[in-house]
């Protein structure tokens, strides 16, 4: 038996703009800003050769169903190293956030099975290019656009020209050391439904482009949370239960804004600040989830 694990962030956008018009899926992408968390998806690869073709995909202990990202990546190995067609591959995602809440789940979970089974195969790819066929299962399965590279490097970043790792440009923006991402999630948002409706696409790139030259001529935590909200507020998929909270956080002079795309708040702010927002999310909030978690720096990586 041969076996990986790797482990990818997750991460969340606040301002992004669609460019998915090329042929090629390694141009598919969205420029954009966003953050990538110190939770993510632990995923674990194992493979038997020679018993004959079998794929089994489990996510967080319960065998998935559907898990069409997870099943494009394998196809992609496959299609590409016809020596492990005839392999049992047991895949197990241990997620540590809401999944389908705009925390970057689908592009973690690829990106991390990815990492593991290039080392589980011992095909010898370099990392970017195993992170090239999760970005283009993302993009072929129309659940992410720019997630991907993003959480290949980490940071909270701009993402200046789209594309896959490797070929699409990312900046970095300074973050203090002592930041941290809290969000609250109330639940999903259907990244696919976005993306494929044609009016949301309009505002999306209408506003996105604009935003993402006002975050490069001051590129701060602070002006990154403004411009992500503007963004949110234009673009019109805040809920009545993401208003509610965005009102309370105003009130007590937090800028909060919304994942893209999942019903649930987040802001970056300092260590010291975070127990009045937990507090603000704890009055205001009878259902979801919060979660508080350090800035991931290093992005996805094989742990062994």
């Amino acid at each position: 038996m041969k076996e990986a694990v790797a482990f990818a962030p997750c991460h969340i956008t606040g301002i992004f703009q669609i460019f998915d018009e090329s042929a090629d899926a390694l141009r598919v992408g969205s420029k954009g800003a966003g953050v990538s968390l110190n939770l993510g998806a632990l995923t674990s690869v194992s493979i038997v050769e020679g018993k004959g073709y079998s794929l089994k995909i489990s996510i967080n202990n319960h065998v998935a169903n559907s898990a069409q990202v997870s099943e494009h990546v394998v196809d992609a190995f496959l299609s590409r190293y016809s020596h492990a067609a005839d392999s049992e591959i047991s895949v197990e995602h241990h997620v540590e956030v809401p999944i389908g809440a705009g925390l970057g789940t689908s592009g973690a979970a690829a990106l991390g099975l990815a990492l593991a089974l290039n080392e589980a195969l011992e095909l010898g790819l370099p990392r970017i290019e195993a992170a090239q066929l999760a970005h283009i299962a993302e993009v072929e399965c129309k659940t992410g656009l720019g997630t991907v590279i993003a959480e290949t490097f980490g940071g909270l970043e701009i993402r200046v020209n789209p594309g896959a790792p490797g070929v699409g440009e990312m900046k970095r923006l300074p973050i203090p050391e002592n930041a941290v991402v809290a969000c609250h999630v109330f639940g999903p948002l259907s990244t696919r439904k976005f993306l494929t409706d044609r009016e949301t696409r309009c505002r999306i790139n209408r506003f996105g482009g604009e935003l993402i030259e006002e975050l490069l001529e001051a590129p701060t935590t602070i002006n990154f949370m403004s411009l992500s909200r503007q963004f949110a507020e234009h673009v019109g998929l805040i809920t009545q239960h993401v208003r509610g909270l965005l009102n309370a956080a105003d009130k007590i002079g937090v800028v909060c804004s919304m994942p893209m795309f999942g019903e649930s708040v987040f802001t970056i702010t300092d260590e010291e600040n975070v127990e009045q927002i937990l507090q603000i999310f704890q009055e205001y909030c009878s259902t979801g989830q919060t979660i508080v978690t350090k800035i991931n720096h290093g992005g996805a990586r094989l742990l062994k």
